[in-house]
Formats: C-alpha cells, sequence, structure tokens
C-alpha cells in the first residue's frame, strides 16, 4: 500500500517539508518499507535520516529499498521499541513519523521520547489516518486500495486510530507540546517545535 502511496504522489513528504523538516539528522518512527522517508531524503539535501521500526522484516525491506533508492549512505535502520528509543538525550534535528502512530501501545509514551531524543528547537510531524473519517471517505478510501488482501489490514488500521480529541487529550499529558493539531478529510497530523 505505501508503495501505492508512493507512486501516486500521495505521501505525506511535502507536508513534513512544510512543517520546516528540510535538514540535519531527523528521526522516522515506524517507516515500515521506508518510501516516506526515502522520498523525503530525494527532496532534501544536508539531511541524514535515521529510522526507528519494530520489525525486522520492515526493516530488511527498508534497507532493500534504500539501496534501490541510491540512498543507503544517508540512512540507517534502527531495531528498537518507540517506547524506550535506544538514543541518546536531544540527539535529533527533527522527528517525523506517517501511518504508525495508531499502532503505539502507549502513544504518550512515545510522545515522552520524542520529546526526550528532540534537540531543543527541534521539529516534529506525526501524521496518521483518523477513525471519525467521513464514511464516504472511508469507502472511497477501502475501495481505491489495492491489492484487495490488505483491505482488512487497512480497516484495522482505521478502526485503530484516534479522533482529534483523543489525541489532544493524550497530547496533554505528555511532555510533548505541539503548536499545530489538526485534520484534514482522512488523517490527523500534530506539528510542533521542543519548547528552548
Amino acid at each position: 500500500m505505501m508503495k501505492r502511496l508512493r507512486d501516486r504522489g500521495w505521501m505525506e513528504t511535502s507536508q513534513i517539508i512544510k512543517s520546516g523538516i528540510d535538514k540535519g539528522l531527523v528521526l522516522e518512527v515506524g517507516p515500515g518499507p521506508g518510501y516516506l522517508g526515502l522520498e523525503w531524503l530525494k527532496k532534501t539535501s544536508n539531511t541524514k535520516l535515521i529510522a526507528l521500526d519494530v520489525s525486522p522484516d520492515m526493516i530488511q525491506l527498508a534497507e532493500k529499498n534504500a539501496e534501490e533508492y541510491g540512498l543507503n549512505q544517508r540512512v540507517s535502520y534502527v531495531l528498537g521499541n518507540a517506547l524506550s528509543m535506544p538514543f541518546e538525550d536531544e540527539k535529533f534535528d527533527a522527528v517525523f513519523s506517517s501511518g504508525s502512530l495508531h499502532e503505539w501501545e502507549e502513544p504518550q509514551k512515545v510522545f515522552n521520547e520524542i520529546n526526550r531524543v528532540l534537540k531543543l528547537g527541534g521539529l516534529y510531524f506525526i501524521g496518521d489516518l483518523r477513525r471519525d473519517m467521513n464514511l464516504l471517505l472511508r469507502w472511497f478510501l477501502i475501495q481505491m486500495t489495492k491489492p484487495k488482501v490488505i483491505i482488512p489490514g487497512l480497516i484495522s488500521s482505521i478502526q485503530a486510530s484516534y479522533t482529534l480529541k483523543e489525541i489532544i487529550d493524550i497530547l496533554q499529558e505528555s511532555q510533548l507540546q505541539p503548536t499545530l493539531v489538526k485534520k484534514d478529510p482522512i488523517g490527523l497530523s500534530v506539528i510542533g517545535r521542543k519548547a528552548k
């Protein structure tokens, strides 16, 4: 599905760049097959990406994709859990994540970890689906999904995702204080800068 989104230009790459994440050492949380981070690297210069994923299979696939993109010198994939990131405090200039928020077992703790590993003044962008999207849009999204065998996974992801209010409530209990929490027709975004 991520490959199809990439091929149609539907990834959040431009939103991430517009949020100011376009330089330095950046962390991607939950890269899956790695397409978003690789597309981001293609569109930026003087950037390096470290991507953290809990799945060894996804890391292996992402490494293969990075090689195909010719970007394996600018990206490294790390096996680990976002609940306890294997990085020192204030390591990254920015953090982004797309499509994995609904998979986080304890999102408040992950937000706290993002806050911990971000440098002072560091930027972040977290995007995901939202459970309360319009039913017609949900139907359309499901109809556009190919191969059809992944539709149950998409439906499960939608059902596991959050509403805007739920995310705002979780963020209020975390150390990560967003500048902007917004929704679009099918998703939501959390955008901000770590206070100096």
